[in-house]
């Protein structure tokens, strides 16, 4: 999966290119935070959690080496559930459907990628994917840092799915702002050298992904909680 750095990343990418209000978003940093929600009680991202929740289930995914998450499973099941009349969600619930979307995404194109080159699917190959992905992490240029406020513990404590505790959101907040400190401090300029994935995969896969974010959001802002792409469950195809 995904750094926070990429996910965060991802989320300066759409402020760019549209205003979070085109995007259907009211709570911008409500929204940075859902980014980073289905990581909190994996117990990896953010070490000191009150308990942890298993991935197959914060991700929507069957076991594999690298798994692609059922981002429309979880629309399907908590995201249109908690639309309000007016078939708007929580702006922490549209942030999780982006991450989701996300790991999605960059899943399933190592995946293709994997198969189209014959390289063996394993733990060896999962740990040279991981670190690839933290190298690519590192060549972001990230500054957004989320904060602690009141409407985010709000939408924290009421995420329909499970919910948060205040003492995680901090805890959360807190390792999110780190790693983007990290990456300001430990950035990388050149490309790196990759052990599995060439430089060109994640330029055209951050492409592919932002362009299917932006797309969701849009159609949310259009049509709100009932738009059927967030349901789509081939969105790579």
């Amino acid at each position: 999966m995904p750094s926070w750095n990429v996910h965060t990343a991802h989320v300066e990418r759409l402020f760019s290119d549209r205003s979070p209000q085109a995007l259907g978003i009211r709570d911008a940093n409500a929204f940075l935070f859902g980014n980073f929600v289905p990581d909190i009680y994996v117990g990896y991202m953010v070490r000191e959690v009150t308990h942890t929740i298993d991935y197959r289930d914060t991700h929507f995914v069957d076991p594999s080496y690298v798994p692609e998450p059922r981002y429309w499973e979880f629309w399907e099941r908590f995201g249109l559930p908690s639309a309000d009349s007016e078939g708007r969600v929580s702006d922490l619930v549209l942030g999780v459907w982006c991450h989701l979307v996300a790991d999605h995404g960059y899943n399933h194109e190592v995946n293709a990628f994997i198969k189209r080159n014959g390289v063996q699917s394993g733990e060896k190959t999962r740990v040279r994917k991981q670190g690839d992905f933290d190298l690519f992490g590192r060549t972001l240029d990230i500054s957004l840092e989320c904060q602690v406020t009141a409407a985010l513990i709000e939408q924290a404590a009421t995420f329909p799915q499970y919910a948060i505790a205040e003492a995680d959101a901090r805890a959360a907040v807190a390792a999110a702002d780190a790693i983007v400190r990290d990456n300001a401090a430990h950035h990388i300029d050149q490309p790196p050298a990759y052990s599995l994935l060439p430089s060109s995969f994640f330029a055209e896969t951050f492409d592919l992904v932002s362009v299917r974010l932006k797309s969701g959001l849009e159609a949310y802002a259009r049509e709100g909680a009932g738009a059927p792409i967030l349901t789509d469950a081939h969105l790579d195809s």
